[in-house]
């Protein structure tokens, strides 16, 4: 399997996958605990909830660094690009959700796919079609830790793009390896209930808790998934719709609730705080870039040509070919 070792060539043509490929992708959960489980299933539960919490803080990792600015490249033109492209991935991210009825968790974990991909790997303007596999690939990695009926590769909604499901599963690979097969990421869904508990004694938690799922949706286009811990988007989600005018103050003497938090935390919460208010004032929704519906030559998902280097951001590189895996649809 490919390695994100540095000096090493990542193929995509060399993990090509049959079917039963595909099912040996989770086949070693049992013989690596803690690679592939999810961490929003409430059957993982310690005895003790605050011991459970402190696990959750410390699968934080590379969560809030503010290390992965993919939004921040030198390149304007790109840089622009890639934020209209994220949302409009996000777009079809949600909208698949509600067509495959998958939970909400599903759809955010598959963002957080995407955000730590890109975190690790660029993808430039030239390639909208990297976007859109990237996409389908994330969710349906997503779905395939958090459902339990998974849709085959080819009931997919695709658009204006066809890729043979050799390719997703390609990409699938691709993603696997560059995220250290580390899939089981924390979500804000996973504090929930307890911030419930902590921030809003005496309150409907089904309520609140609703109120921030929407919040936390609503927020995911604005924010890099890798520069805000979980946790503190939920706390933030929570306390916004438990109490919508809050003080710094106020929200402070929520805070030192949780013992391990500073303030350094309550900071990045104020923040995503403000940011839903705002998003709540406003109402505005962010219009569509049809960058998925760009008009393009047919295009042809090969392989990555690219060197892999740990630590450092690597390019996702392609080849182009008349006969195609993935191609652009033209309409007429």
């Amino acid at each position: 399997m490919g390695s994100s070792g540095s000096g090493t060539l990542f193929s995509l043509s060399s993990l090509l996958c049959d079917e039963e490929g595909e099912a040996r992708l989770f086949k070693d959960q049992d013989e690596n605990p803690g690679i592939f489980y999810s961490l929003d299933n409430s059957c993982f539960v310690l005895e003790d909830e605050e011991e459970y919490i402190e696990y959750l803080f410390k699968q934080e990792t590379g969560f809030g660094s503010q290390n992965h600015h993919f939004f921040t490249s030198d390149d304007h033109s790109n840089r622009h690009w890639l934020r209209s492209a994220r949302v409009d991935a996000i777009d079809w991210i949600l909208n698949t959700q509600a067509k495959f009825g998958f939970k909400v968790e599903t759809a955010y974990l598959s963002v957080t796919y995407f955000d730590r991909f890109l975190s690790k790997r660029s993808i430039d303007e030239s390639k909208p079609w990297a976007i859109k596999l990237l996409s389908v690939a994330s969710l349906s990695l997503a779905a395939k830790m958090e459902e339990q009926n998974v849709p085959v590769l080819s009931e997919y909604p695709m658009d204006d793009y066809r890729f043979e499901n050799k390719v997703i599963k390609n990409m699938e690979l691709m993603i696997l390896s560059t995220l250290d097969w580390k899939m089981g990421s924390a979500t804000p869904f996973s504090y929930l209930h307890y911030f419930v508990g902590k921030f809003c004694p005496g309150s409907k938690p089904q309520i609140i808790i609703t109120k921030a799922t929407e919040h936390i949706v609503a927020m995911v286009k604005d924010v890099n998934l890798m520069d805000q811990r979980p946790s503190l988007i939920a706390s933030a989600a929570i306390l916004a719709a438990f109490d919508a005018t809050l003080t710094r103050k106020a929200m402070d003497l929520r805070l030192s609730l949780i013992s391990s938090w500073g303030n350094v935390e309550s900071g990045h919460v104020f923040f995503c705080y403000n940011l839903i208010q705002e998003k709540m004032k406003s109402k505005v929704k962010t219009p569509c870039s049809n960058l998925m519906s760009a008009q393009s030559s047919s295009t042809c998902v090969l392989e990555n040509q690219s060197d892999t280097s740990s630590g450092a951001k690597r390019k996702l590189s392609f080849e182009d070919s008349e006969n195609c895996a993935g191609q652009k649809l033209h309409r007429p």
